[in-house]
């Protein structure tokens, strides 16, 4: 059978590309979120000290909260996942005749002939009968499961690469951290931004846009606040 250049036929090809488009996604929330946090306090004040704090805890506190968010997540839903793989193992054993018929029925319902549809059935019954039923009554791959830790653990490190990126940026001397803490920032939402588009299949300008503009928003209006708090307290 021949191969179409360009297209994946590798098993398992959606879930590491959906692993890919979370890591992108995980490092813009890093980069945007330590990023304002930073860019506000230095807006307040030129002491390196509360900016490595606010920084430090930005961090840290973010990593933390998105493998947590990310373990929760998976687990709800590995859970789901292998509590329909027993109900369907069960239902094979009870009844076979009527999981053959129903599977019979799911292959019908796809364009299949109805004798077409019962020999694939019957065919993909005795390679194995639990895959197939899970694989067109649930689009579930009982071999691909996805592990909470990973998972909490892939998140954790795209938040820190990206949140580590303003976070050297504005150690820089204080005459230029701020400039510079944007111009790397925003360049770095736009290298990512493209980065995402390009996985997800579509056309990178207007993501990439999205991403940075949004970003430059949240910059100024961290940078704006930092700026009339440090006036008004110092």
């Amino acid at each position: 059978m021949p191969v179409h250049a360009g297209e994946p036929h590798t098993a398992g090809i959606a879930g590491r590309l959906n692993w890919l488009r979370a890591g992108v996604l995980g490092a813009n929330d890093g980069i945007i979120s330590v990023a304002a946090i930073v860019v506000g306090v230095a807006g307040a004040t030129n002491q390196l000290a509360p900016i490595v704090t606010a920084g430090t805890a930005a961090l840290v506190g973010g990593a933390i909260s998105m493998a947590l968010g990310e373990y929760v997540s998976v687990s709800s839903q590995s859970d789901s996942e292998k509590a329909l793989i027993e109900k369907e193992r069960g239902e094979l054993a009870q009844m076979p005749e009527q999981e053959l018929d129903e599977l019979t029925g799911l292959y019908q319902a796809r364009g299949l002939s109805a004798e077409t549809a019962r020999k694939v059935a019957e065919e993909l019954t005795a390679d194995d009968a639990l895959a197939a039923h899970l694989s067109v009554e649930l689009n579930i791959d009982q071999e691909d499961l996805i592990s909470p830790w990973q998972a909490a653990f892939a998140s954790a490190a795209a938040f820190t690469v990206g949140g580590t990126i303003p976070f050297a940026a504005i150690l820089l001397p204080p005459d230029i951290r701020i400039a510079a803490t944007f111009a790397l920032v925003l360049l770095t939402l736009a290298l990512t931004g493209a980065l995402g588009a390009r996985l997800g299949g579509s056309p990178m300008l207007r993501p990439t846009m999205r991403v940075v503009i949004g970003g430059a928003i949240a910059l100024a209006a961290t940078f704006i606040i930092g700026t009339l708090l440090g006036t008004g307290f110092g």
